[in-house]
């Protein structure tokens, strides 16, 4: 018997011929982002990031991304090279307008910033207004968690995800990430949506050629599908309680930027489904409340315990947050990271259309 999330995985998991290096990879996007107008540093974070999000397993926010920023980027939805203002600042938060940043552009700086508030007042809190796609939240609250912080990231975008009662979008799928230090175990990384699954999850299962599981998403009449390419309306995690926090996170990112992302959708203003994000990172000082020794020590005593537990019928062993993509990320930067046929075939759209040579495959 498998858990629900080893379902899932087994779902999204087909076979592929092309295995890529992550260095490899890296390269190739970097140098897309560059070709696309970006600078050089921001191309680096860009690539960064997706490619964090492969190594770790979550395909569903790497590089299979590519296709849809440059989309963005020659829609003029997204500006490689922003205008990114700090409009509020106090010594422990600070509110930043990202003028349509690339996600991770705005969001490596707001983090960078956070942390150093944190080093002097035990707390830095970042809102961030109008930024696209910021790729996997955990990257960011990883910053924090790797200077001896506790780390919080939360993202708005307009809805696409069933309140739970509803049959059409009402919230967004808005994630989370918190992510803490071990001593000797590596961070405890909890990494979510609010949805059952992530938009980006059903994408990957379009570019594998494979269906859905039931329960994941709506088509646009609100009826269950296993069609990835009909999935039009997400369904929440835990019925009420997902939504419930989806609803929240907007009214601690979208409301406190005076930038509402659900409620101009129930209106019907124009251009109010245009993606667009408001975001929070925070980064909290450990040595501000406690020894951070300490503290390491305590977060490895309970993953030691957690992990102690008797099993359920089913189970060889109990996983505790981050757990399952840190043992993909060591398996892929031994063997490299395996790319479906669709995503691939958008590394080969963005290899043509700026004469630049693919990854290598392995």
């Amino acid at each position: 018997m498998l858990t629900e999330k080893a379902q899932e995985r087994r779902t999204l998991m087909a076979a592929t011929d092309v295995r890529v290096k992550a260095d490899d990879l890296k390269r190739f996007t970097k140098t897309v982002f560059e070709k696309a107008g970006f600078t050089a540093e921001g191309a680096e974070n860009q690539a960064d990031v997706l490619v964090w999000a492969n190594l770790r397993g979550v395909d569903s926010h790497g590089v299979q991304r590519i296709a849809w920023y440059l989309e963005l980027v020659d829609k003029g939805h997204m500006k490689p090279r922003p205008n990114i203002q700090v409009q509020k600042e106090t010594p422990a938060v600070l509110l930043i307008d990202a003028d349509y940043a690339p996600g991770p552009v705005v969001t490596v700086m707001a983090m960078r910033k956070a942390i150093e508030k944190a080093r002097k007042v035990g707390i830095g809190w970042a809102v961030i207004r109008n930024t696209l796609h910021q790729g996997a939240m955990g990257y960011y609250s990883l910053m924090a968690a790797n200077e001896g912080m506790a780390g919080i990231s939360i993202v708005c975008n307009p809805p696409n995800t069933a309140p739970h009662g509803a049959r059409s979008a009402g919230v967004h799928n808005s994630p989370i990430a918190i992510c803490v230090p071990g001593k000797t175990h590596r961070p405890l990384m909890l990494d979510m949506a609010t949805s059952i699954a992530a938009r980006g999850k059903i994408d990957v299962a379009e570019d594998k050629g494979i269906a859905i599981p039931l329960g994941w998403a709506l088509d646009k009449n609100g009826k269950p599908t296993t069609d990835p390419k009909q999935a039009a309306v997400l369904l929440p995690a835990g019925g009420g309680k997902g939504s419930g926090l989806a609803m929240m996170f907007e009214c601690l990112t979208s409301l406190f930027v005076a930038n509402p992302l659900l409620t101009p959708v129930f209106q019907g203003k124009p251009g109010a489904q245009v993606h667009r994000q408001n975001s929070v990172v925070a980064a909290v000082d450990i040595a501000t409340f406690t020894d951070l020794a300490e503290y390491k020590a305590n977060a490895d005593a309970i993953v030691d315990g957690i992990k102690a537990l008797p099993t359920a019928e089913g189970f060889t062993e109990v996983l505790v947050p981050g757990e399952p993509e840190d043992r993909v990320h060591d398996e892929r930067v031994k063997n490299g990271i395996p790319l479906p046929t669709g995503t691939w075939q958008k590394l080969e759209a963005a290899s043509k259309r700026f004469g630049i040579p693919l990854p290598t495959k392995i």
